[in-house]
């Protein structure tokens, strides 16, 4: 797995939240983004970057890693980091960028290795329960010139992209929850903190 980047996706506005970096939100006395670099590093020996404008120095309380901010204008949304993400990889000699949002604190332990043996189709995406995840998925380097073009022409969604080059979709169970749970308010953050005082 030394060939894939693993990306953390922190770009979003975080309006549910109240605004700021979700990320950098608390859950249980650890920022979100610490918990989601300790479940994602070690499963990429390749490295480990944070997609992120802005000043990066915010978040080094969390994160020691590279902070990548977009390579087209606009804030065009997440697969303007994708795309970031590509383009790194590329630079580093690597095949495949692995990215996940930076605010699944229950990211799954085996993600990487599932997501790498699913199959056939150029990218590789999460599922759980009913829902497909479109940004827990891993991408070929070989796609960043393809993404390029279709940002600059205008599109953004992500699902349009993964369609537009097919995917293979591999299945989590949400029990007992779900692995890509994704904290987008105040209450989602304050059930997984019960969920987490459950577990101790």
């Amino acid at each position: 797995m030394t060939h894939v980047l693993g990306l953390i996706l922190a770009g979003g506005l975080s309006r549910r939240m109240g605004g700021g970096d979700k990320p950098l939100r608390v859950l249980a006395g650890r920022t979100l983004l610490e918990r989601v670099a300790e479940r994602l590093g070690p499963q990429c020996p390749g490295g480990l970057a944070l997609s992120a404008n802005g000043d990066p120095v915010r978040f080094r309380h969390a994160y020691a890693g590279p902070v990548l901010p977009d390579t087209v204008p606009d804030n065009p949304g997440p697969l303007a980091g994708i795309l970031a993400g590509l383009d790194a990889a590329a630079a580093m000699g690597r095949t495949h960028v692995v990215s996940v949002p930076g605010d699944a604190p229950f990211l799954p332990l085996d993600f990487v290795a599932r997501l790498i043996r699913a199959g056939e189709r150029p990218i590789a995406l999460a599922a759980s329960g009913e829902r497909r995840h479109f940004t827990s998925a891993l991408w070929p380097v070989r796609l960043r010139d393809d993404l390029r073009a279709w940002l600059v022409s205008g599109e953004r969604r992500v699902g349009g992209f993964i369609d537009r080059h097919g995917a293979d979709v591999v299945s989590w169970p949400v029990e007992p929850v779900d692995p890509f749970l994704n904290l987008n308010a105040p209450d989602d953050l304050a059930a997984a903190e019960r969920f987490l005082g459950t577990q101790s």
